[in-house]
């Protein structure tokens, strides 16, 4: 075995494991069309489960009065919404209804899982089910309707839809592009064909027992504690539900600087934890579960961005070294192309975000800048600042 032949197989073996991630979603997407939405809907006379809606604020409690009105709209009558606000001024927090829990820590939490767990630790009642709303989110009024269809069929676990609040700049229609590319592929897509839907970091829910049982153990720190949340529902064997019609409304980034810094601690994130994909995708293949192995390697993926710009690098390098695997990857990239656009069409997509794509170059650049700083990642906001004017419910 000559070291011309090792460094040719080495070459391919890298070519495949950026390429695939180009062709994988639409591989998904003929397996979805063939086996189709499996859902059963199912008319439930049960009664109403008992919910804790965990807010969590960090330093800004700006959008709380509307989060709250938001969900005190929800055509339900049994939950608790309990406000965790965690390094807050909450004197200008006062609520009338008695729904509303505000919790202030004593001391800095700086955690997501520190504020579930403070807030579950003050529950006022045994909470059968919990899901999680961020400080800049609002609920559609059928939200929690929507994931009981699914914890009825017998789920633990439930992602819903984070949904666009404002389009109002470039960066956010895009930012709005990204995410309905992730739900209808992670989401959608992704659990229709046996597999998991992945967790978005709020829009989720879980019977209380489960989360308890996955993080209780754990102290999270920095982002990213819905991929170990995640790695562990799904490594006991669980499959989390995609309900699509379980919609938040979520802030997207406004301002170049706010999307270079969330990303960078996005990108972190993936980092730290891409290597519970390893794990999960061989314990998939030692236990013949379909739902393990397909979940591993989409978290094996890197962020978009990153296996575009390989996937670029490697079709110039191409256009000198062999120019039929440079038609390879131009083949990968009208497919990936056709992917992303099918996954726009199929979700009922706000026409500005069509006319942002344009500044897809613009929208790669920043996160280039937010790769050049991940390192500090974790030293910056544990919050993304919204600067967006929040407009009242009505």
């Amino acid at each position: 075995m000559t070291f011309q032949f090792i460094l040719e197989f080495a070459w391919v073996f890298i070519q495949i494991a950026i390429g695939y991630n180009l062709v994988l979603p639409f591989f998904l997407l003929l397996l979805y069309a063939i086996i189709g939405n499996r859902k059963r809907v199912i008319q439930s006379e049960k009664k109403e489960a008992d919910y804790a809606i965990i807010v969590t604020a960090y330093e800004q409690t700006t959008l709380i009065p509307s989060v709250v009105a938001s969900l005190l709209k929800l055509n339900y009558s049994n939950y608790l919404i309990y406000i965790v606000a965690d390094k807050c001024d909450v004197s200008g927090l006062h609520f009338e209804d008695e729904r509303v829990i505000v919790l202030r820590p004593e001391h800095t939490l700086s955690s997501n899982t520190r504020s579930h767990f403070y807030a579950i630790e003050r529950f006022k009642r045994p909470h059968e089910r919990l899901t999680i709303i961020d400080s800049d989110n609002l609920v559609d009024p059928d939200y929690l309707l929507a994931l009981n269809e699914y914890f009825d069929l017998g789920y633990k676990a439930v992602q819903g839809v984070r949904d666009a609040k404002n389009l109002d700049t470039l960066y956010a229609a895009l930012d709005g592009a990204r995410d309905i590319y992730y739900h209808f592929y992670d989401g959608k897509v992704l659990f229709n064909v046996g597999s998991s839907a992945t967790l978005s970091g709020s829009g989720m829910a879980f019977t209380t027992s489960l989360y308890k049982e996955c993080l209780g153990r754990l102290d999270i720190t920095g982002a990213g504690f819905d991929k170990v949340l995640q790695k562990e529902i799904v490594g006991r064997g669980n499959r989390i539900a995609f309900s699509e019609h379980a919609i938040v409304y979520d802030e997207k980034t406004s301002k170049s600087d706010q999307l270079v810094n969330q990303r960078a601690r996005w990108i972190n994130t993936w980092f730290r934890y891409f290597k519970f994909g390893f794990g999960i995708t061989a314990s998939g293949i030692l236990r013949l579960n379909w739902n393990q192995f397909l979940f591993g390697l989409i978290l094996l993926r890197p962020p978009l961005f990153i296996f575009l710009l390989l996937g670029l690098f490697c079709l110039l390098l191409n256009l000198i070294l062999n120019p039929f695997a440079a038609l390879l990857w131009v083949l990968g990239y009208v497919i990936f192309i056709g992917g992303f656009m099918m996954s726009l069409i199929m979700s009922n997509t706000n026409p500005k975000i069509y006319k942002s794509l344009w500044g897809i170059p613009k929208f790669i650049f920043y996160q280039v800048m937010s790769l050049m700083s991940v390192r500090s990642a974790n030293k910056r906001s544990v919050a993304t600042k919204h600067f967006h004017a929040d407009k009242k419910t009505e």
